[in-house]
């Protein structure tokens, strides 16, 4: 573990206080163009999402009906209703978004898997990189102003979990606390993004970002503010 990570875990919460937890769950309202561009421009209702903490897992209710849930791991995602009755099912997911541009629509399978390993991400960093096979290193910082350098970790994911891209950056304040999260979208043809993170609170013992928003990143690294891909507010979230 780098000395950055270690400081990284314990200004999050430390992980002998995560390892002691084992589901997370909040409320989440999101937007964005990335959704209207796949033909399923996302409505404002605030839904329920459930992430497994020590293994990628997610769900998140209501989906396409009030009484529908997403039932999301790397090798499956299904829609289901309340009753455990499944509405649709695909396996080995990834495979269905082979040759996708930015522009290629998905169905509400796509959208459903999407959300689950997105989520899924957000709510376990930095956390996940104590699972096995992540590779973490320190890389080169990013200045975001004249005075503000943020310090870079660069995990490598293995390739049981899925995520946006094997690949991924998080950049952390002088606090240690997360800042931006940048990576390509490989099953939206690849785009490359930077999430920026804001208004941290605590919960459980859980240093957590409750406001996130992902735009198109530039050839020089910086945001492109006219293009805001995703936009996520969380709120009540708990752990267990």
């Amino acid at each position: 573990m780098t000395d950055l990570l270690a400081e990284v875990l314990e200004a999050h919460g430390g992980a002998a206080r995560w390892q002691r937890l084992r589901i997370v769950t909040a409320t989440i309202v999101s937007d964005g163009e990335l959704f209207a561009a796949k033909g399923l421009p996302q409505d404002l209702q605030p839904r329920r999402m459930t992430v497994a903490l020590h293994d990628e897992h997610a769900s998140v209710l209501p989906f396409g009906a009030a009484d529908q849930r997403t039932d999301f791991t790397p090798g499956r995602i299904a829609i289901e209703r309340a009753d455990g009755t499944v509405v649709a099912e695909r396996l080995a997911p990834r495979t269905a978004f082979a040759g996708h541009a930015l522009e290629t629509p998905w169905d509400p399978l796509d959208r459903a898997y999407f959300n689950g390993y997105a989520l899924w991400t957000y709510l376990t960093t930095p956390f996940f990189t104590l699972m096995p096979g992540m590779r973490v290193a320190e890389a080169d910082p990013w200045d975001e102003s004249p005075t503000e350098r943020w310090r870079c970790l660069r995990v490598t994911f293995p390739e049981d979990i899925a995520s946006h891209s094997t690949v991924q950056h998080f950049y952390f304040g002088e606090d240690r606390l997360l800042r931006r999260h940048d990576y390509h979208v490989d099953i939206a043809g690849g785009f490359a993004a930077a999430q920026y993170v804001h208004d941290i609170r605590e919960a459980d013992g859980i240093r957590f970002p409750t406001r996130r928003r992902a735009y198109l990143r530039r050839p020089d690294g910086r945001p492109d503010h006219d293009h805001l891909m995703v936009s996520i507010d969380l709120s009540d979230l708990r752990y267990v």
